[in-house]
């Protein structure tokens, strides 16, 4: 069982050093490039995707403040990186108001 873990462990290291990164360093670089180009907050990062090209980060954004806060205005942006991390492109994908549950 051990070696078996110890196999893993070494091919997910194999795994990002072809990619460049891992996943927790594509959120990290997503992050920063995407708040370097909008004036937003940002909240978080909902998911984390390796793609054919690198990675696809969704990273949730506080857009409006308002008060109450259950009725502020988010939005989620899809970043794009290449497996080094270099900004490919970005979008806003979603925009909601916070508390309000996925349909």
């Amino acid at each position: 069982m051990a070696e078996r873990s110890r196999g893993s462990t070494s091919s997910t290291a194999s795994r990002q050093r072809r990619t460049g990164r891992g996943p927790e360093d594509a959120a990290r670089v997503a992050r920063e490039k995407l708040e370097q180009l909008i004036s937003h907050r940002i909240e978080g990062v909902s998911a984390v995707e390796r793609t054919d090209d690198g990675w696809l980060v969704s990273v949730d954004v506080l857009e409006v403040p308002r008060i109450p806060d259950t009725t502020s205005l988010l939005a989620t942006y899809e970043v794009h990186l290449e497996p080094d991390g270099a900004l490919l492109d970005y979008r806003r994908s979603r925009r909601y108001r916070r508390g309000a549950a996925d349909e």
